[in-house]
């Protein structure tokens, strides 16, 4: 009898191990797909920071644009502008107003370029800029 009661002793305590083995499974598989998912996101948000940067640079490259043809030509360039450049699209408009102080006059151009890329608003890539600037001459 005592030969039993240890064979059934053990026979009971066997189911135990696989389990615990099952639990720490599940456990490990989802903190692996949070970690996936937290390194997408990661990679998506720098991916949107950098994008951003670059639409901010061609914007101020319109801004530098309307600058340069002012100092050439003393004059607004036609408004508004729209041109391509690396696949952002650029939107210059300018507007030049004259002021009087005592007998000086100076012209004020209002400089507004607006660069956008990466498709429609709400996709996941759409990216828009917006540079203002005042150039007096």
């Amino acid at each position: 009898m005592n030969i039993q009661r240890i064979f059934f002793t053990k026979c009971s305590q066997r189911g135990f191990a696989i389990v615990s083995a099952i639990f720490l499974l599940v456990i490990l598989s989802a903190l692996g797909a949070f970690m996936l998912t937290l390194s997408n996101t990661q990679h998506l948000t720098s991916a949107q920071d950098i994008q951003g940067t670059r639409t901010y640079w061609i914007a101020k490259a319109g801004v530098q644009w309307v600058a340069a043809s002012i100092n050439t030509a003393a004059a607004c360039p036609a408004s508004p502008t729209s041109y391509t450049l690396d696949g952002f699209s650029v939107t210059v408009t300018c507007a030049a107003n004259i002021y009087t102080e005592g007998s000086d006059s100076k012209t004020v151009y209002w400089v507004q370029s607006t660069a956008t890329a990466g498709g429609g608003v709400g996709s996941v890539g759409y990216t828009e800029r917006v540079v203002n600037a005042f150039i007096e001459f």
